[in-house]
């Protein structure tokens, strides 16, 4: 645990060594806001809820979050560091946890950044804290899993452009794996259950019953399951690959 804690440390930090931490996070408030504000109509809906604060956050996520995943490996990989990092006596599993957990950290921080928003609903109207919360919870869930994902996907080239694309392919398909419009094309020919297994695999179905208010176990296991899954993948994937240098 003490060797997972320096990793997390040492890369939440250099998170803050350039000024491009401070860049991603008010440009991710800005269109936090622009995106409430504007294309939510919040203040037009005359509700004292923050349904299209929430609305909004896997379309955000799906590009502000590749950007911060691809990252995590592809660097590394690209100035020959990963050589050094995995020949430190740290296992595997600690770097790979290291590295995410700091990367969801940061994204914790953007997000914590968007508490005005809550104190101004709260001063505006009595709105259900017990939503927000989940809603807040639901919305970490979701960065944590599209950060899985971009960990591996980032994992498997030293390019950072590539692994942003892809991550952000990867990241949508999940995303609307259960709209009706992609659900449409396989029900003509798919079984039922293929269907359903599909649908069951939309991130933006799990994060919306959590937002409704209800944190139910079957939403949180498929997040935890998906995070765990991909952050497994990562580790085979970089231990396949340590030998390939920058």
């Amino acid at each position: 645990m003490s060797q997972f804690w320096t990793i997390t440390r040492r890369e939440f930090a250099g998170y803050f060594s350039t000024p491009l931490a401070f860049v991603f996070i008010v440009v991710f408030l800005l269109a936090n806001g622009l995106a409430t504000f504007y294309l939510g109509a919040w203040f037009e809906m005359g509700q004292a809820d923050l349904t299209s604060f929430f609305m909004f956050h896997p379309w955000l996520y799906l590009f502000f979050l590749p950007a911060i995943s691809m990252r995590l490996w592809a660097e590394e990989r690209r100035n020959g560091s990963i050589e050094l990092l995995l020949t430190l006596p740290v296992p595997l599993s600690a770097i790979v946890l290291g590295k995410y957990f700091a990367a969801l950290a940061f994204s914790a921080l953007a997000l914590a950044l968007t508490f005005p928003v809550w104190i101004s609903v709260n001063f505006l109207g009595n709105p259900d804290n017990g939503v927000i919360l989940a809603s807040y919870l639901g919305s970490l869930m979701l960065a944590g899993g599209y950060l899985a994902i971009g960990s591996c996907l980032s994992a498997l080239t030293r390019n950072q452009v590539i692994a942003f694309v892809i991550s952000v392919v990867a990241c949508f398909l999940f995303t609307v794996s259960g709209a009706p419009l992609v659900l449409d094309i396989f029900r003509s020919w798919a079984p039922q259950v293929l269907t359903d297994t599909l649908a069951s695999f939309s991130l933006l179905t799990h994060f919306r019953a959590i937002t409704g208010g209800v944190i139910d176990l079957r939403d949180l296991v498929f997040f935890v399951t998906l995070i765990g899954v991909f952050l497994v993948a990562t580790m085979i994937i970089v231990d396949m690959k340590k030998g390939e240098g920058a």
